[in-house]
């Protein structure tokens, strides 16, 4: 078991990380087998299944010029979850979009993304597969 002050730091730097473009700082924080589940049928949607998907998923996400406001971190027992607000804009479409990212945690570091959202529709349309 993590303590409120490592998970709330694991948190932050995850936060950190995304908001800086720093894949490397990412992937120190991920288990190798890490995984990340978005919902939606879009680009970035489904699972990503180790720690080198999960980065990529990352990367790509933040390749559309995503803002990832943090508004909250929420600490469980065992997890933690970062309460974000989404925007963006690309041409003609606008994501601006709530969410929560629940990271489960093993030894010290994330061991599985799941993303939670506000607006699945909106999300599909701005990450449209080509």
């Amino acid at each position: 078991m993590h303590t409120y002050e490592t998970k709330l730091a694991l948190a932050k730097q995850f936060h950190a990380a995304l908001t800086r473009r720093d894949w490397q700082a990412i992937r120190k924080l991920l288990t190798d087998d890490a995984t990340w589940v978005l919902p939606g049928d879009n680009q970035i949607s489904g699972p990503a299944v180790g720690a080198e998907a999960v980065v990529a998923r990352a990367e790509l996400i933040a390749s559309f010029g995503l803002n990832f406001e943090l508004k909250h971190i929420l600490v469980s027992r065992d997890n933690v979850a970062l309460s974000l607000h989404n925007t963006a804009r690309r041409n003609d479409l606008v994501l601006d979009e709530h969410l929560a990212t629940v990271c489960t945690l093993r030894d010290g570091k994330i061991s599985a993304i799941e993303t939670y959202l506000s607006d699945l529709p909106g999300m599909n349309a701005f990450f449209a597969r080509d």
